[in-house]
């Protein structure tokens, strides 16, 4: 399942997302990890992959021992990149 998400993940770099509580971002793909546009993170394709486990969500308790998880919940929760 991670191979067709991370394959949405991609095409949809530097598309507008947004975070649970409204924030917008976007993001870049870099090899195997994204780049968030609003903060100097990178996100691995492996921590989606951890996330995937814990779908759906409906917040982002269930996922808060990852890396950036408002960010990952809001990419995971998209219907562009979850349907």
């Amino acid at each position: 399942m991670i191979e067709e998400v991370w394959h949405r993940i991609v095409e949809n770099h530097g598309n507008i997302f947004k975070q649970i509580r409204g924030k917008q971002f976007s993001y870049t793909v870099v090899g195997t990890s994204i780049e968030l546009t609003t903060t100097n993170q990178l996100i691995a394709k492996t921590e989606f992959e951890k996330a995937l486990a814990f779908l759906p969500l409906s917040n982002t308790v269930p996922i808060q021992h990852l890396r950036a998880p408002s960010y990952i919940y809001a990419i995971l929760t998209d219907k562009r990149i979850i349907e």
